[in-house]
């Protein structure tokens, strides 16, 4: 096991993860207010919104309203997901700096997911990630239920080499590796990490982790073991999985934020700036904070001075 890393850059993706499995519809300005808050809370990697179908994802149908309504600021990087060529099209007019694509370790989720085997998946995207990368725009991949699946059970690391090569073999330039359902626990995670480690830098791989179980702040700490450094997130801990039953949402930004001030590791996250920002997605919403360290926190703003 390496040192912990001294900095860990945390991978927002709230606006788009998060948002797009709620049902009710959140307005642009919502939105855009909420990536404005994320940036001045400090996060400097920001995944949007999505260029998908709005049959399928009613919810990210205002993406280009959103990314034209963003103030951008300078060392920000704006990302978005771009499932096929189509998505691509209409995402380059609004300049994205990174676009993401996605692959899974499981062949039942693919097919279920969207329709198709894992080496279809990635065939599919070649022409995506050429075009991306051809323009000057980072694509990210992500390899989801990486450890486990809804339909397949435990996934071997085995397979996530597979699709990390695959990945790299089109071009991709980083990797996250995704416990979709939020199975995982430490060494599993550690041994699907190394799989991607096989074909990416450590620097271009990064942990992506669900919290259904409760293991997802000890899945970010064995991560770190390995000297992973790059983490997605989400804050309130907004999002789910709408193929995968019982999944709950992205680990908390917040908590993620608070076990590394704790280790000593620097994020560059203003953690009270960021509770706010949590809270007022969640009123806009009206719904309950899903962050641990928010509602500790807002409860004790609110106590009266004793």
């Amino acid at each position: 096991m390496s040192p912990l890393p001294s900095r860990v850059t945390l991978v927002e993706v709230g606006p788009r993860d998060g948002l797009q499995n709620e049902k009710q519809p959140v307005a642009a300005a919502h939105k855009i207010a909420l990536v404005h808050a994320l940036q001045g809370a400090g996060l400097r990697e920001i995944e949007v919104t999505s260029f998908v179908s709005p049959k399928w994802v009613p919810q990210m149908a205002d993406n280009a309203e959103v990314m034209a309504g963003i103030t951008r600021q300078p060392g920000v990087r704006y990302s978005v997901l771009t499932p096929n060529l189509k998505g691509w099209e209409a995402a380059v007019a609004t300049r994205p700096d990174e676009i993401v694509v996605f692959g899974a370790a499981s062949e039942a989720f693919s097919q279920r997911n969207i329709n198709c085997s894992i080496a279809e998946s990635i065939e599919r995207f070649a022409p995506v990630v050429q075009a991306a990368r051809a323009a000057g725009v980072k694509v990210r991949a992500a390899i989801s239920c990486a450890v486990g699946c809804p339909y397949e059970g435990d996934i071997a690391p085995e397979r996530v080499e597979l699709v990390a090569r695959l990945m790299s073999g089109i071009g991709v330039q980083h990797v996250g590796v995704a416990d979709t359902i939020g199975v995982g626990t430490p060494r599993r995670v550690q041994a699907a990490l190394e799989a991607a480690l096989r074909h990416f830098p450590i620097d271009e791989v990064s942990g992506h982790f669900h919290d259904t179980y409760g293991m997802a702040l000890a899945n970010v700490y064995a991560s770190l073991e390995l000297g992973i450094h790059t983490f997605d997130t989400s804050v309130s801990g907004l999002g789910g999985c709408p193929y995968a039953k019982g999944a709950t949402g992205n680990v908390a930004t917040e908590d993620v934020v608070y076990l590394l001030q704790g280790l000593g590791i620097d994020t560059g996250i203003d953690l009270d700036a960021l509770i706010d920002a949590g809270a007022a997605i969640r009123a806009v919403l009206g719904q309950p904070n899903g962050s641990r360290v928010a509602r500790a926190l807002l409860a004790r703003r609110s106590a009266p001075a004793s």
